[in-house]
């Protein structure tokens, strides 16, 4: 028992090592996972022999993601997605296989490995491609979408093909294994098909598959409503659990292979108003299972056929690369994936996916490839996996600039026109402050730096200018001498400290109104000259802590009071705490003292909620009183 303990200590201290570093250096998790494998796999030697047999319980996780797969294919967005996923995603897996099994074959392969190649690297990484595709912010793109209609129908293509590859199974390879059988006789697999003529067998997968697309669509729901009434979280993991594990039994029990079981039963399941519960309670086991598969696959690899291949495996790498890529390109031109889109759509999806060493164990079980052939695959797999980062940052360092209109190149709007209000920046901040301002009648200039926003908001009759507000120049074309306010609504803190410094510095009649990031940009703003400074979460905090004390039953008007206190006990105390950051140098500025004043106004806003009864509430609480006549020749 206590080597288990040891082994498990050792796979997880490896994942939880390596795979934030990955991801830290923008590698992904699951190149994490392959190299924490190879550390203490070849590399150290800390694991052996009992890689092999984790790697079977580990590759449940697969059976898992497929489920996972088919929750997420609600007919409604299939059909929406019908035309790239059939027609882009289909052709890309024909083609590619197509194109692979042709090569493999020229290589002196038996037709029937060949095939097999080529489907196993058709396949693309999904983990790695839409990690990246969020971390860069790239899933928006047009590249980004139609990437993932390809890899969501190469998952959808893995269940064909594991029904197809074990037709492939060569009889060399079988006679080998059979005369290589000793021991392992006794622990025959389960079979409720085993010895049954074929059109037995048929009806008894026909019967399986039918009974759980039945029993899926009509006794789920009183399951699971029956297991929710318990009210136990555990219980509804449990129930997951069952499913998932009962359908893969029942699968294996006539042959067929656990993961085409588990993603039918995710599609029928995939309308089902517990859908979300079962992902939330499967996703924690997926994701561990899958996890360890990889370390297992890392820990597998055979350094010894690395080095005296070498050469080899680096060619095939190249080769798939290229042959993907080159595919990839085609259909992005014939479908009319335009500019650095297509080069996105190409380069992401070049490498093989982890769905590769999943097909390479399977094809190896059921005497397809051969073990020395399947070891050079894997090896060629992890190689195309390890360089996808490159990939991306040749996209974004080299091709990106090619499709980018420089701003130097790119002549600023000439402004001709002048408002009472001056909006730097166009993004969803500086535009509600607009609507709100030109609803009412007031003059606006806006400007931004982002030339794709303005040509965005001038789509929806939003009139921008695209110019740096941060120029004395353009300031003085939007009028800056006759505004009465500058709003500033840009991303960047220092270009937003340097513009309120500048304006307050030359116009000092202008209302300077920004936003600030946090306290600190508050504080630098406000030390800049600024008039009116809102930290852009403050209010909408405010709103939703107001919100969640509604809903717990306290009076609307009480909260209403509770905030007003909050925020006047807030603006007294922020003048305190910013006389204090002003003392300090840079680098003390919250030092012990900040932070023993910090904790003393904490302590005078918990005694404001206190004592700040509604009997005791201020003259500004009682409501509005109507504006005075004429004040609307103020704005004139």
């Amino acid at each position: 028992m206590t080597i288990y303990f040891i082994q498990a200590f050792v796979y997880l201290l490896a994942a939880v090592i390596a795979v934030p570093l990955a991801k830290k250096f923008g590698l992904g998790s699951v190149l994490g996972y392959l190299i924490a494998g190879v550390v203490i796999g070849p590399v150290t030697g800390i694991v052996g022999q009992e890689a092999v047999t984790i790697q079977h319980f580990a590759e449940f996780g697969v059976v898992m993601m497929l489920f996972l797969v088919g929750l997420e294919l609600q007919p409604q967005m299939l059909w929406q997605m019908r035309n790239r996923l059939i027609g882009l995603g289909g052709l890309q897996v024909i083609v590619t296989a197509l194109l692979i099994s042709t090569i493999a074959y020229f290589f002196e392969q038996p037709l029937s490995v060949a095939l097999a190649i080529g489907l196993v690297l058709s396949l693309s990484s999904t983990a790695i491609v839409l990690q990246t595709f969020s971390e860069k912010g790239l899933t928006k793109t047009e590249g980004g979408k139609n990437a993932f209609s390809v890899l969501l129908m190469q998952d959808i293509a893995v269940i064909p093909m594991l029904a197809f590859i074990p037709i492939l199974a060569m009889p060399e390879l079988i006679a080998l294994a059979e005369n290589g059988k000793q021991a392992v006789e006794s622990h025959e697999q389960l079979s409720l098909v085993a010895g049954l003529p074929t059109w037995a067998v048929a009806l008894a997968i026909l019967a399986s598959i039918s009974g759980l697309i039945v029993l899926g669509h009509y006794l789920s729901r009183p399951l699971f409503h029956y297991v929710a009434q318990s009210g136990l979280r555990e219980i509804f993991v449990a129930t997951a659990l069952l499913i998932v594990i009962g359908i893969a039994a029942l699968m294996s029990l006539v042959g067929l292979s656990p993961a085409l079981g588990t993603f039918l039963a995710g599609v029928v399941l995939a309308n089902s108003e517990f859908r979300h519960e079962l992902e939330s309670n499967i996703e924690p086991f997926k994701g561990l299972l899958l996890g360890l598969f990889f370390i297992t696959v890392g820990a597998g690899i055979d350094f010894e056929i690395l080095s005296s291949q070498l050469s080899l495996v680096i060619i095939l790498t190249l080769t798939v690369i290229i042959v993907k890529a080159s595919v990839l390109w085609a259909l992005a031109v014939t479908f009319k994936i335009n500019n650095s889109d297509r080069w996105l759509f190409a380069l992401s999806l070049a490498q093989a996916g982890e769905f590769g060493f999943v097909l390479l164990s399977f094809t190896v079980q059921n005497h397809v490839i051969p073990n020395n052939v399947a070891q050079i695959l894997q090896l060629v797999v992890a190689l195309s996996m390890f360089l996808t980062p490159a990939l991306f940052i040749f996209f974004e360092k080299v091709i990106m600039p090619r499709y980018q209109t420089p701003l130097s190149s790119k002549a600023f709007d000439i402004i001709d026109e002048q408002g009472k209000v001056i909006i730097a920046g166009g993004g969803r901040f500086g535009q509600v402050v607009n609507r709100l301002l030109v609803a009412n009648g007031i003059k606006t200039v806006v400007m931004d730096l982002d030339a794709s926003q303005v040509e965005n908001l001038r789509t929806i009759k939003i009139k921008t200018f695209f110019g740096d507000a941060t120029r004395p120049e353009l300031l003085h074309t939007a009028g800056i001498e006759d505004a009465k306010s500058l709003v500033i609504a840009i991303d960047d803190r220092e270009s937003t400290k340097a513009l309120v410094h500048y304006v307050k510095h030359t116009y000092p009649h202008v209302n300077v109104i920004t936003r600030a990031f946090d306290r600190g940009h508050n504080y630098e703003l406000k030390n800049a000259g600024a008039d009116t400074i809102v930290n852009e979460t403050y209010h909408s905090a405010l709103e939703v802590g107001a919100n969640a004390m509604t809903s717990l039953g306290y009076h609307p008007f009480l909260v209403e009071q509770k905030k007003h206190a909050f925020i006047k006990t807030e603006q007294q105390a922020s003048q305190r705490l910013y006389e204090q950051w002003k003392l300090r140098s840079e680098g003390e500025q919250y030092d012990h003292d900040y932070r023993k004043l910090f904790m003393q106004i904490e302590e005078a806003i918990k005694d404001a909620m206190q004592s700040d009864r509604i009997d005791k509430h201020s003259l500004d609480e009682r409501g509005w009183t109507p504006p005075p006549k004429g004040y609307e020749n103020d704005f004139d």
